[in-house]
């Protein structure tokens, strides 16, 4: 049998290893490739080891085979062992010559091959979910919960984050090398903090299936809330939404989408950088009218202004959590009642339920026990009945209230509702009345609008006795479930209700 030869000058300790190094990653590989193939699951790290990891360290078992060559024949040259050619060259005549170039020029194939399909692989690998939410499991874990839960659980990450086209792609991966060496040196805060600054603008990705000029019209809500009663009185509200939106050339334009500069450009600046403090605000409508509204009780001058930024109205600057929304305590097991996963039977459960939930917590461990044990000690104390005749009852209850915290609050991340506000609506958060508090008045005196039927009109509340429908389209007048006279008409909902208490 005909022994395969290379050059001589391919026998070298240097040439050998990159030889050796080259196919022994190559194999691994193609074993890693086959074993993810036949994975149920995907697998964050065996990713990033196909992908990202084995590739370079490939390309460098390569270069070391020519490099040990060029050593080798710099080492004859010294030492007059021989002498030869100035520069490289190939003689297909001769058998070593032969075999070295059709090893290389197949060898090169196969790697531009495999190369290509690899890093585009690569590419599509760094844009995945599983990259994004997995990877830094620590970190992203939070986010990637509740990315999981929110209405866009099947738009990948990178498609609000980064969008379509190489100028972003490229801005988000040097980015992200800043948050690598943040994960690795353990000086990534908590919990991280927002807004982004750095977002793309939402008319380059959320208008890509989101279209302005098409929402227009009402849309029915219906809140469910319970009280905290011993009862769990169960207090429902139904609202017609004002949606809004139009396209100005076909429709009139109104609502709430009216603000999404489809007829008119709204401009602001807000004191803090979470942009819950809004001072300030331009209005410019399509005749060219321009009017400022400034808070009365702390307007800014005009040097504040000029050294101020000024942002102009986004999605964004609304539907601020639009994927990773961590609900208060309050809105979860309001929710677990009306789905049925909590009994409303349990008396006081809406309450100790809360309370469990808004505890102060290092781990989820810790917080999963404390549920378990805040909630028992009160029915052990105050209803001892609900422990002999409904045990199993509240042991769902404790467990469906232990996997809604799981899913909301994250204590290593220091994660809870109230430090990620959500700006649609204004029930624990200002949101809305960041603005429509009727406190930013314009130069002659007049307020932007705090009137609730401007985006929202009640169409039925409450429940038993105490149950109203409107008959008119004017609606309701809005009852509140308590007993707190005209209270509500000069306070702001979110000034009372922080999510953890009636």
């Amino acid at each position: 049998m005909t022994r395969l030869r290379f050059p001589r000058l391919a026998y070298n300790p240097i040439s050998i290893a990159g030889a050796v190094i080259a196919a022994g990653i190559a194999a691994l590989i193609v074993i890693l490739l086959a074993f993810q193939a036949f994975q149920k699951t995907g697998n964050p790290y065996l990713g990033i080891f196909v992908y990202m990891v084995l590739p370079p360290i490939l390309v460098f078992g390569l270069v070391l085979i020519p490099i040990g060559m060029a050593r080798r024949k710099r080492i004859i040259k010294e030492t007059g062992q021989a002498s030869g050619p100035q520069w490289p060259y190939i003689d297909l005549n001769l058998r070593t010559h032969r075999n070295a170039f059709f090893v290389f020029a197949f060898g090169t194939m196969a790697f531009v091959l495999i190369g290509g399909i690899g890093g585009y692989q690569a590419f599509h690998y760094t844009e995945s979910v599983t990259f994004c939410g997995k990877t830094c499991h620590v970190i992203m874990k939070p986010e990637h919960t509740a990315y999981q839960n929110s209405p866009h659980a099947r738009v990948a990450c990178t498609e609000c984050h980064v969008g379509p086209g190489a100028g972003w792609y490229a801005k988000s991966k040097l980015s992200g090398l800043y948050q690598v060496y943040a994960t690795i040196a353990n000086v990534y805060p908590r919990p991280i903090p927002t807004p982004i600054k750095s977002l793309r603008p939402a008319q380059e990705t959320c208008e890509q299936c989101h279209w302005p000029a098409k929402f227009f019209g009402n849309q029915t809500r219906r809140f469910d809330h319970y009280m905290y009663g011993d009862e769990n009185t169960h207090w429902p509200v139904s609202m017609l939404v004002k949606t809004g939106g139009g396209e100005p050339k076909l429709t009139e334009t109104g609502g709430i989408h009216w603000h999404m500069n489809i007829s008119v450009k709204i401009e602001y600046i807000a004191r803090d950088e979470r942009r819950q403090d809004i001072s300030w605000v331009r209005v410019t409508r399509p005749d060219g009218t321009v009017t400022v509204y400034q808070d009365e009780k702390a307007a800014l001058g005009k040097e504040e202004i000029q050294a101020s930024e000024i942002r102009r109205m986004d999605c964004v600057d609304c539907h601020n959590r639009p994927s990773h929304k961590y609900n208060a305590p309050d809105q979860l097991v309001d929710r677990a009642i009306v789905t049925g996963q909590i009994d409303p039977n349990l008396p006081g459960i809406k309450r100790i339920g809360v309370e469990a939930m808004a505890g102060e917590y290092q781990t989820e461990e810790e917080a999963s026990a404390s549920i378990a044990d805040k909630i028992t000690a009160f029915y052990r104390e105050k209803h001892p009945e609900v422990l002999e005749s409904n045990r199993g009852v509240l042991d769902r209850a404790i467990a469906v209230t232990q996997d809604y915290y799981a899913q909301n609050m994250f204590p290593e991340m220091k994660v809870r509702w109230d430090r990620y506000p959500d700006n649609i609506g204004h029930f624990i958060y200002p949101g809305c009345m960041r603005c429509h508090d009727g406190e930013h008045v314009d130069e002659t005196g007049r307020a932007i609008s705090r009137d609730c039927s401007s985006c929202h009109v009640i169409m039925t509340q409450g429940s038993g006795d105490r149950a109203q429908m409107a008959d008119t389209p004017d609606g309701l007048e809005f009852v509140h479930p308590e007993d707190i006279g005209e209270e509500w008409r000069e306070t702001a909902c979110f000034e009372c209700h922080t999510g953890t208490q009636p």
